[in-house]
């Protein structure tokens, strides 16, 4: 029997229903790479204190720490293997790739952790290290947010991924302040570095604003509200004192508290909108499936006697046949406009991430400082910095330089 339109219409609508089960799928990895991401962060400030003590403080946690990123490792193999690897994905040779890169940083945890129990590792090392891995991370999530193929789910995704871009912006603050707290100094490359981290901080959360949710706007609003005068204070003694006079002697665990208490609220932040990607993939999977099922109810009170008929095609389609399939077409037009617009600052965004990573990798930058040259850059030239970065990055493809492995 040849295959008529109608046939197509309902494979279009299955096709939906696959890709959106994927995206639930993808959704929840990236919930537990959010965890892993967490934990990490905690791990990375407290080998911090510790290096930096010459191994008096927090030595004892390191261990704990270490457990704690295991097992949320373990949540991210989970999810990891339920991932159908045989079927059709958007972008799965990149995504791929970031799975793998991801998996290879890991590996390289127990070795790092055996220099900082010696102390045969200096702090902005390990940090660095710790911040690799972290990044390769994000640049897993932000892979994810590419292979959505629905507005909605697109939306939560971006909206998620800045916001966890920010939250790492603020662990590493954590991580360099406690560092010159215990070790009671801050020269100007610090004092510089943690200014650009809380510009960058800025930058990631008026991001996430743009996409997030009400819900998850009213938390963060709230979040703002809540955090501490002392924490403004002690951000300006570590922005501006060379050597801190006339402060505790614990400043170093009292400033790790507070900023703590702080990444934990983002954490909880992050949480929701890890909530809210999934009601999104599970309300646009009831959608779809609802949508199948009264489409195969039109379809079988449609006047289609023989297979003659129903083989037919345009004009000879009924009016009911065209108006079914000119319903669906509608409102998948509707759907690219809004998803073309998403994956154009989805690409601005990769391309900027990318030419960052270039200068981090080859000129020894942090990303806040990539930033910052890259901004400069398109100020100075009156451009858009998605066109400065793909000059860059052009510019390095002539002459044979490529971005590092674990940029989006």
């Amino acid at each position: 029997m040849p295959l008529s339109a109608l046939d197509f219409v309902l494979a279009a609508r299955q096709s939906e229903i696959i890709g959106l089960q994927q995206l639930l799928q993808m959704s929840k990895l990236v919930g537990a790479v959010s965890q892993l991401i967490h934990v990490l962060q905690r791990e990375r400030g407290t080998v911090n204190i510790y290096l930096c003590s010459h191994g008096d403080t927090w030595g004892d946690r390191l261990e704990e720490r270490a457990q704690q990123v295991q097992l949320a490792a373990d949540a991210v193999d989970s999810q990891l293997t339920s991932l159908d690897l045989s079927g059709p994905m958007a972008n799965a040779p990149r995504l791929f790739s970031r799975i793998a890169n991801a998996l290879h940083s890991m590996s390289n945890l127990p070795a790092l952790r055996e220099q900082v129990a010696a102390l045969k590792i200096d702090q902005p090392e390990a940090m660095n290290r710790y911040s690799e891995v972290i990044r390769a991370h994000l640049a897993l999530v932000f892979e994810a947010a590419d292979t959505s193929g629905d507005p909605t789910v697109s939306r939560a995704l971006l909206a998620m991924f800045s916001f966890m871009q920010g939250k790492e912006l603020a662990g590493q603050e954590r991580a360099l302040a406690a560092a010159g707290f215990t070790s009671q100094r801050f020269d100007d490359a610090m004092h510089q570095q943690l200014l650009e981290l809380i510009e960058g901080q800025e930058r990631c959360f008026h991001a996430f604003m743009e996409f997030a949710d009400e819900r998850s706007l009213a938390l963060w609003q709230q979040q703002l509200r809540t955090d501490s005068s002392e924490l403004e204070r002690f951000r300006r003694i570590a922005c501006t004192c060379v050597t801190p006079a006339g402060v505790a002697d614990d400043i170093a665990l009292r400033w790790f508290d507070i900023t703590t208490a702080r990444i934990d609220g983002m954490k909880i932040i992050e949480d929701r909108l890890e909530e809210r990607l999934m009601a999104c993939c599970e309300q646009r999977i009831g959608d779809a499936q609802r949508c199948d099922a009264l489409q195969q109810q039109e379809i079988a009170q449609l006047p289609l006697q023989n297979s003659d008929y129903a083989a037919l095609i345009p004009p000879q389609l009924s009016r009911s046949v065209l108006e079914l399939i000119e319903r669906q077409s509608r409102q998948l037009q509707a759907q690219d406009a809004e998803l073309a617009a998403l994956r154009a600052t989805l690409a601005d965004r990769k391309l900027v991430e990318r030419a960052k990573s270039l200068l981090m990798q080859h000129h020894g930058m942090s990303e806040p400082q990539a930033h910052k040259i890259l901004r400069d850059m398109a100020m100075k030239q009156n451009k858009k910095l998605a066109e400065i970065a793909e000059a860059m990055l052009s510019v390095a493809a002539i002459m044979g330089t490529s971005a590092n492995k674990s940029a989006p």
